[in-house]
């Protein structure tokens, strides 16, 4: 490969940003080629709508695709979960990074706790944006049938935007992806971890991909180096439910795989994270009516898909099961 500096198309935001610079560092040590970062905006950043008004599938991950197809960036990072489970066959996935934390977080008013957040406001409803029809069908059920009195409230907008809802009083917490805290530096604000037995995530959340023209073999291979191969198995079959269910990503629907039990995230050196040594793999999924009055939640336990097409066959059989039970019924008007 040539010394020319590296291309990496990235949103705008800060949280793009962060993760994007994070991921051109790594590039550079890799290749020890110069990497520029070449900033976009997308559809999904200018709209004000909510997401599943706008359709949810590839708003923020179109315009860097059509910059990737056009030559005007060498490579992309994505927030996986932003992306359609089509793959296009002009571009390919070279490299699923290893996984962040991929659970949900409050961050709340007066520093608390989720259940104490409901249980200190005996005169009211506590009220918990989220921009996500998925976080709100399993918040709402899990009030349902705790007995706590919540509503959820629709909300667009980065994270300061978000927090900004709880610092001025207009709501009582937010939930956010702990991934996207980490990675810009504010998890000191989070006040709760919701367990993922509470709120399964979105399928791929907490991972990158990292994208480029499925032509360039150099580039591929360069890029390769930052592939997680256990993270690349988990989030395709999270993804390959996804795609089974025909749902789109703005549905209201959480999948995670992970080792069973899930106790805390794998670190990096963790034995438990070559994939020479797990043997079983657990996939959740769940779908749900954003009121949370009805819900299917279903989960398998396998041997560690060591393919994609393996990985692929897990999430199908398992969106099978869910599809058996009602959940097409369950996620309103499809998003493709």
């Amino acid at each position: 490969m040539s010394d020319k500096a590296l291309r990496l198309g990235t949103r705008r935001s800060k949280l793009a940003m962060a993760q994007s610079g994070q991921v051109a560092d790594t590039v550079r040590r890799v290749t020890g080629r110069p990497v520029e970062l070449v900033e976009i905006t997308t559809y999904g950043d200018v709209s004000r709508e909510n997401l599943s008004q706008i359709g949810g599938t590839g708003v923020f991950v179109t315009a860097l695709r059509d910059a990737l197809l056009k030559g005007e960036v060498d490579f992309a990072v994505h927030s996986l979960k932003d992306l359609p489970t089509t793959q296009p066959d002009e571009l390919v996935l070279a490299a699923v990074p290893p996984r962040e934390d991929p659970r949900d977080v409050i961050v709340a008013r007066d520093g608390l706790k989720f259940t104490d957040l409901v249980a200190s406001s005996p005169t009211r409803t506590a009220r918990i944006g989220t921009g996500s029809p998925r976080r709100m069908a399993q918040l709402n059920a899990y009030a349902r049938a705790h007995g706590l009195d919540i509503e959820t409230v629709p909300i667009r907008g980065n994270v300061d935007t978000r927090i900004r809802y709880v610092r001025d009083g207009e709501l009582d917490a937010v939930v956010l992806a702990a991934a996207g805290l980490n990675r810009i530096g504010r998890s000191d604000e989070v006040t709760d971890f919701l367990s993922v037995d509470t709120v399964l995530p979105a399928p791929g959340q907490g991972a990158l991909a990292i994208e480029c023209a499925a032509h360039d073999a150099d580039l591929i291979a360069a890029l390769g180096e930052l592939d997680d191969p256990f993270t690349r198995v988990a989030v395709t079959a999270e993804r390959s439910l996804l795609a089974a269910l025909e749902a789109g990503c703005s549905a209201p629907v959480g999948a995670l795989a992970d080792l069973p039990p899930l106790s805390a995230p794998l670190e990096r050196g963790d034995p438990q994270a070559d994939m020479q040594t797990v043997k079983e793999m657990r996939l959740r999924g769940v779908v749900g009516t954003t009121d949370g009055t009805r819900m299917v939640q279903l989960s398998t336990t396998g041997p560690v898909p060591h393919t994609h097409d393996h990985a692929m066959a897990l999430g199908r059989e398992l969106a099978s099961e869910m599809l058996a039970q009602g959940a097409a019924g369950l996620m309103g008007e499809r998003a493709h």
